[in-house]
């Protein structure tokens, strides 16, 4: 999978661009705040439907076109793939007459498209200095990616996913309206078995994901450590499905018996039963306790967490093999390669790491790479790359 061409109008710092995109590594060179961070993200937006960095939409859009009447957004690639030999796709953010908001608008081959649709029309990796944060940062931090791993390459996640938010913030409302006598135990009913459906689909599929990338990740770990260290991935949902329900083969315990995965129609009862269970709890809080908006990923590194006892080379390396991991399911997962996008990345690693990274780029079909210093990039790598300067959100393109 590839991006032919990239089209972007009124996009942060681009008023306008049209760019044909080449091959292997492309790597984008210029000081900062000139555009090359937001290349990568509307590659990134147009895999996703969301940016890395903004909540809103608004904030995409270019400061020229704000005192426009009705201004607008539009990103748009071709893109080939083992699918397809071309596809257009093409995301527009209209501002609305009547509210002052945007709407976006999704086209795939000139006909509307859900958000949802998005997903593996173009599969994207991303390597970014913030993710640390999958080690150092929140629980939510690691659960969004899961979330937006699991949805490029998995339809019914992403639906499940979709359906879950929507019946949770209904849910969480009903429950608060129940302890205020404004509502009936009764109402919950219908709340609660759209949240086990989606629930059970959801905890499969990161169960399922992190039994692979463990032991992807496992792999390529101990290579980058000469074998020293031995990392491990630890799924802990907020309530604990077992394989016989009877509290044996509990896939909390990483390691045990990897090849068995449970289903959602194994796991539904169970989460059934602790909605049940916690469901005293939930009506004296108002707020739903149980489920996978409460799950947690956990790095260990020769049985010590990495996010309590780990220092920060340790917390970068499990990250690089993370990402390598990620790269490697997502082609073996979709039989295609991902866009591979690179925010600063290199800089963070030391020379080692850095000429590992750069060593399985070049078996990329398609990589982006922004730097402020192209000299730490090897002289192999810059010969063979696509070099292009970036700057004020014009773009200078050439082969070295």
């Amino acid at each position: 999978m590839r991006l032919l061409h990239l089209s972007l109008t009124n996009f942060r710092g681009y008023a306008r661009l049209e760019l044909p995109m080449p091959e292997g590594a492309v790597l984008l060179c210029g000081a900062n705040a000139q555009g090359k961070t937001s290349l990568l993200e509307s590659i990134y937006y147009l895999a996703t439907g969301r940016s890395p960095w903004t909540t809103s939409d608004r904030q995409l859009l270019n400061w020229r076109a704000e005192g426009e009447v009705l201004p607008f957004i539009r990103v748009s690639a071709e893109i080939c793939s083992r699918r397809s030999d071309l596809t257009r796709l093409d995301i527009t953010i209209y501002k609305e007459t009547e509210n002052g908001g945007f709407r976006k608008e999704i086209r795939v081959n000139g006909s509307k498209k859900r958000v949802l649709d998005l997903m593996g029309v173009l599969n994207v990796v991303m390597f970014l200095p913030q993710d640390l944060a999958l080690v150092e940062g929140t629980p939510t931090d690691r659960r969004r990616y899961l979330n937006i791993t699991l949805a490029q390459t998995n339809p019914s996640y992403a639906a499940a996913l979709q359906t879950f938010d929507k019946a949770l913030t209904q849910r969480n409302a009903l429950l608060r309206q129940i302890a205020e006598r404004r509502a009936t135990l009764r109402e919950l009913a219908y709340w609660d078995e759209q949240l086990v459906n989606a629930g059970s689909v959801i905890v499969a599929g990161r169960q399922h994901l992190l039994r692979d990338l463990e032991q992807l990740a496992s792999d390529v770990h101990r290579q980058l450590t000469n074998n020293a260290e031995r990392l491990e991935l630890h799924y802990l949902p907020s309530f604990l499905p077992t394989a016989r329900a009877d509290g044996q083969l509990s896939f909390d315990l990483v390691g045990l018996d990897l090849h068995r995965q449970l289903t959602p129609s194994e796991i539904a009862p169970q989460l059934r039963k602790a909605l049940a269970e916690n469901q005293r709890e939930e009506l004296a809080r108002g707020i739903t306790l149980i489920g996978p908006q409460r799950d947690e990923l956990r790095f260990s590194v020769n049985g010590r967490d990495l996010g309590l006892y780990g220092s920060r080379g340790q917390a970068r390396t499990a990250v690089l093999a993370l990402k390598l991991a990620e790269l490697a399911w997502m082609r073996a997962t979709t039989g295609d390669e991902p866009v591979l996008l690179l925010d600063e990345f290199i800089a963070e690693l030391d020379s080692e790491r850095r000429a590992f990274l750069l060593e399985r780029i070049h078996s990329a079909s398609q990589a982006l790479l922004t730097t402020t210093e192209p000299d730490i990039f090897t002289a192999d790598f810059l010969q063979k790359a696509a070099v292009w300067q970036v700057r004020s959100g014009q773009i200078t393109t050439s082969s070295h």
